[in-house]
């Protein structure tokens, strides 16, 4: 059975996304920079393989959106009651598999690998370089999974495993990738995917401070 793809993202509105990026970028470039990603993600989401894919969406679609994807506006407060809510209002009866918008680099043998392990796991977690995680996939959504698992710390991803593991799932593992939250994280996913909009994005807002 294919699985479902969820995006989980923020409209990329100056002050509202990738603050971390400033003061070394301005919150406009910073926003840029955001776009960027979103972009690079939603298009390799159109082109891998799914049964339905979804946008859960913090704010308005923009002329990033291409076409084919259902937009949902995210629910909750914390980013654990989001991600649940995500998962349960995307839930068509397939397993889905839900990513973030902070992983440009991510390829479609990325999200191929994650579908493949939901034949043969309960879940698939991506861990992040910074201790938290960029994919996760479940055969069925479960609030209890995800609701009360601390978020945005270095030990989200043990204690999401953790969560998932005391429920009793079985859990594939996909390699490790880097989140863009720091100006050093942006020149390190800018060169593993250069040919990206965000690298594109990168050099030239990069270029301009120079």
């Amino acid at each position: 059975m294919t699985a479902d793809l969820i995006v989980i993202a923020k409209e990329p509105v100056p002050g509202r996304v990738k603050t971390r990026l400033t003061p070394h970028y301005s919150h406009r470039e910073a926003a840029a920079l955001a776009e960027a990603a979103l972009t690079d993600t939603l298009a390799t989401v159109a082109a891998a393989p799914a049964g339905a894919r979804t946008l859960a969406l913090d704010g308005a679609p923009g002329p990033w959106l291409p076409p084919g994807f259902q937009v949902l506006a995210q629910r909750g407060d914390g980013l654990d009651e989001r991600l649940a809510h995500a998962f349960a209002d995307a839930y068509a009866g397939r397993p889905l598999v839900l990513v973030g918008m902070d992983t440009p680099q991510l390829t479609a043998d990325h999200l191929r690998e994650a579908a493949a392990a939901l034949r043969t796991h309960d879940a698939v977690l991506g861990p992040a370089a910074d201790g938290g995680f960029w994919l996760l996939g479940l055969t069925r959504p479960d609030a209890a999974l995800l609701r009360g698992v601390p978020m945005s710390r270095p030990d989200t991803g043990r204690h999401q495993l953790a969560r998932l593991r005391a429920a009793g799932l079985s859990v594939a593992a996909l390699p490790e990738l880097t989140d863009v939250d720091t100006a050093a994280d942006a020149a390190v996913v800018a060169a593993l995917a250069p040919h990206g909009r965000f690298a594109a994005a990168f050099r030239h807002h990069t270029a301009a401070r120079a």
